[in-house]
């Protein structure tokens, strides 16, 4: 129901031919004369704004200078890479707006990759060979859906949900080809937004007239963002049960089962996905990241080495991604297989002092296994002179947290206890709410002999934070509006984890909205704003938080920063 009826294609097309000729559309693929061909095809619709990518660094060049409005990839791309990795790389580094078409041009027949492709929802998928006929149908419907929803998807790019949810109600009747995506879109926002009643209640309209696997994977995470999670992993089985292609169902079902603790059977479900499609790198990260904390090294190697193998050569790389995979490899005991990974870090990352710094922290862990201590504890020596340069260095931001915890780990292992001490306090204050974070940080204190250490400097961090949030809360409850303020906004500078974040930020646009808008201030709670949404972009109090900014800025006219982490300019509140 998402394209117009068949019959309306003609009318759309003589409607839409001027439109296409306004568009600027980028080719890619690795070979000239298939662009040139395109090329052709484009020109007799109309389209004479056309740039060129051969390769992914190339599109990365192109998108970084221009938007377009539509982009054509082939699935097979240079040096082994695909279309599914270009527009996994573009969606996370938020590089294209949600207006922009994409549409993967493919001569894969084979299950798992056209799964994979299809699985990154790209606006379609074109089997070659293909007509310049269907191309033009296919592309008018893929232009005139976006179209239809281009408010709702402007406002989405910009973080503001509660103006696409009036976007979206805008919507509703007015064409009945549409309606499911606008309920889809309109549950998804309530969802976001925490108002899961109304997310239940939107769904639930939809199931009543068709058993569609999106709404009741919509109705299970409205379930679960009551706390009915038994409810919300019965709900998401039976989604895979019905539907077994449907792979957002796995995820789902693995993170419930995760908040449940019940984390073997959630490397379970995460692994059916993945051979389902197992290009997909996010949900490989995930079943390495679960695997371990299994203490399942085996599948944990196998996982984080395919993630290192697809991000090569792309900008979504990390530095995690070696080091994941070379932590597994000391655990298992295989020194020359992690001094290989670390090598291959030190290459791939040279000149980035974040690199370096890791390369050093593992040689320093392979020397400790290897019985050189003396070795270990000069690699560890050069990292902790880096380390503190990194420290006092502003162009050194978002440090990977697990490299932290590794080079506790090293200092733990070379008997130099208060620098792990503080490193480790600082890591589980910041990160107290992932479960993963903790467990690395536990599992360091188990492999060093202090497991009893770390459970009381666990317990203390947690203390400590429970006492600085409750100041500000008190105050605020209190009626202290302003003192409040200070208090979180210092609780934010000492522990900048999520929920400080998040408070002060909210505690900023509240003393804002009754006192006036204060430049000063304002830029404050914007940049903890964007501290909290680095942690986790669609975390509900995140959300909640930049709508109240929105809110404020509105209601003073003041321009919106763009805090969504997509490259669209900030709107103008009136």
């Amino acid at each position: 129901m998402a394209a117009p009826e068949p019959d309306h294609t003609a009318d759309l097309m003589q409607k839409m031919g001027k439109e296409l000729a306004r568009m600027r559309v980028l080719l890619v693929d690795q070979h000239a004369s298939a662009r040139n061909s395109m090329r052709i095809i484009l020109s007799n619709l109309g389209i004479s704004s056309v740039h060129n990518a051969g390769s992914s660094i190339e599109v990365l060049r192109q998108v970084k200078a221009y938007s377009f409005d539509i982009i054509f990839a082939d699935y097979l791309l240079e040096d082994g890479r695909d279309g599914q990795q270009l527009l996994e790389e573009l969606r996370q580094k938020h590089l294209i707006s949600l207006s922009t078409v994409f549409m993967v041009i493919t001569a894969e027949r084979a299950y798992h990759n056209v799964m994979s492709v299809a699985e990154l929802a790209p606006d379609d998928y074109l089997i070659k060979p293909f007509t310049a006929d269907q191309l033009h149908t296919r592309l008018i419907r893929a232009i005139y859906k976006k179209q239809y929803f281009s408010k709702v998807f402007g406002h989405l790019d910009n973080g503001a949900f509660a103006d696409a949810l009036t976007a979206c109600d805008l919507l509703i009747g007015k064409e009945a080809a549409f309606l499911y995506d606008t309920l889809r879109f309109k549950g998804e926002i309530l969802n976001v937004l925490g108002r899961f009643q109304e997310a239940q209640v939107v769904y639930q309209q939809v199931l009543d007239n068709a058993m569609v696997p999106w709404a009741r994977m919509g109705l299970a995470s409205a379930l679960r963002g009551m706390d009915e999670l038994a409810a919300a992993e019965s709900m998401g089985n039976s989604v895979i049960d019905d539907f077994p292609e449907y792979l957002a169902a796995y995820d789902f079902v693995a993170s419930v089962r995760e908040e449940m603790g019940k984390l073997v059977e959630a490397q379970e479900v995460l692994q059916k996905a993945s051979e389902i499609s197992p290009n997909n790198s996010l949900r490989q990260r995930m079943v390495g990241d679960v695997a371990v904390r299994n203490e399942d090294l085996d599948t944990a190697e196998r996982a984080y080495g395919k993630v290192l193998e697809r991000h090569r050569g792309s900008s979504l790389r990390i530095i995690d991604d070696y080091t994941n995979l070379t932590r597994v490899m000391l655990d298992k005991g295989h020194t020359d297989g992690a001094r290989k990974i670390t090598q291959e870090l030190r290459r791939d990352w040279r000149g980035n002092k974040q690199g370096e710094l890791a390369s050093l922290i593992m040689d320093s862990l392979c020397a400790e296994q290897e019985g050189e201590p003396a070795k270990a504890r000069q690699a560890l020596e050069k990292a902790l002179v880096l380390h503190s340069s990194l420290q006092g260095d502003p162009n050194q931001k978002d440090f990977p947290q697990k490299i932290a915890v590794d080079l506790a780990h090293a200092c733990l292992a070379a008997g130099n206890t208060s620098m792990a001490q503080e490193i480790l306090s600082k890591v589980a204050a910041e990160n107290h709410e992932d479960r993963s974070m903790i467990a690395q940080i536990q599992g360091v204190f188990s492999k060093t002999g202090h497991e009893e250490a770390g459970q009381s400097m666990l317990a203390r961090v947690g203390k400590e934070i429970v006492e600085l949030n409750n100041r500000g809360v008190l105050a605020a409850r209190s009626g202290d509006l302003e003192s409040s303020v200070q208090m979180l906004i210092e609780a934010a500078e000492r522990v900048p984890n999520l929920q400080f974040l998040v408070n002060a930020a909210k505690a900023i646009f509240t003393l804002l909205e009754r006192k006036g808008w204060n430049e000063e201030m304002g830029q404050r709670g914007v940049r903890y704003l964007h501290m909290a949404q680095s942690k986790e972009m669609r975390n509900a109090k995140v959300i909640s938080a930049r709508e109240l900014y929105h809110q404020v800025a509105r209601k003073y006219g003041i321009e919106v920063v763009s805090i969504s982490g997509s490259r669209s300019p900030g709107e103008k509140s009136g």
